[in-house]
């Protein structure tokens, strides 16, 4: 066994294949295929790191009990980056099975590492690499070059790959200590600041981006006519779909039901396009 691979036994019982192996396993590349409205991809992640936390708590059933069932709290992030949390997760368990540290401070970690890490993963894979490799994979693919489809292919899988075994290991290595030393210098904080800036950010322009909706409405009439669009991007570009997302948000802090939403913005879209207010 090289040296390598033999600090993770130095610092644990985890090694670095078993981190590999993680990054890649079913539930590292499932997290979306078992997505659920009350917790999203809560039972990923935990299928992602049960065949260690089974080595960690190898002669502790109740600890390993104890573990699935903390593990299966919310979460929700961009999937590439998953096993970096992983990583850093179960480093914080070896902790927990050596009994110098409670297992309530591992759901902190991943509740602040999920939101900012999030903002930065979606914006880094599908705001920049997806489109990219979509730009490249169509060009040729229209010019009926068979390329087109293999380069999309690699130009968003290579990169994820790789950050998903770096990720798993880098967390590991990571763990506990080294947030401990980043939140006590204030490193952490002003991470976390900035990432949710841009995680804000990315909302923002989600939000413009994926309404779809306009108003046609003409005001005027003649070389002076301009529709209600025009009047609203005027003032702030993305206004419909800024709004419709923060009454969406209240709504649902009210407990109104997202049935009730969905057959609310059917009735309205449908009016509104048949009076001419939307298109």
């Amino acid at each position: 066994m090289t040296s390598k691979e033999t600090m993770g036994q130095e610092q644990g019982l985890v090694t670095r294949k078993d981190l590999r192996k993680m990054a890649v396993n079913t539930g590292a590349l499932g997290m979306e295929y078992s997505w659920n409205y009350p917790r999203q991809m809560n039972v990923a992640f935990c299928l992602m790191i049960e065949p260690i936390l089974r080595k960690i708590y190898r002669n502790d059933p109740d600890g390993y009990a104890k573990a699935l069932t903390r593990h299966m709290a919310f979460f929700n992030i961009t999937p590439q980056l998953a096993p970096f949390v992983g990583g850093v997760a179960v480093s914080m368990e070896e902790k927990v099975a050596k009994g110098e540290m409670e297992g309530e401070a591992i759901d902190n970690v991943k509740a602040a590492l999920m939101g900012p890490l999030s903002g930065v993963g979606d914006s880094i894979f599908l705001g920049c690499i997806r489109v990219i490799a979509v730009a490249v994979g169509v060009s040729l693919a229209m010019n009926g070059n068979i390329l087109g489809p293999i380069l999309y292919f690699l130009i968003y899988n290579i990169p994820a790959f790789l950050l998903r075994f770096a990720g798993a290991e880098k967390g590991y290595d990571l763990g506990f200590t080294y947030l401990a030393k980043a939140q006590k210098s204030g490193l952490m904080d002003t991470f976390m600041y900035g990432a949710g800036i841009l995680g804000i950010m990315v909302i923002g322009a989600m939000s413009k981006d994926m309404v779809y909706a306009t108003m046609p409405l003409q005001i005027g009439s003649g070389d002076y006519a301009t529709t209600l669009q025009e009047v609203c991007d005027s003032i702030l570009p993305g206004m419909l779909g800024m709004g419709a997302t923060w009454a969406y948000y209240w709504a649902l802090k009210k407990k109104i039901s997202p049935m009730v939403l969905i057959a609310v913005s059917i009735v309205l879209g449908v009016l509104g396009a048949w009076i001419g207010l939307l298109a």
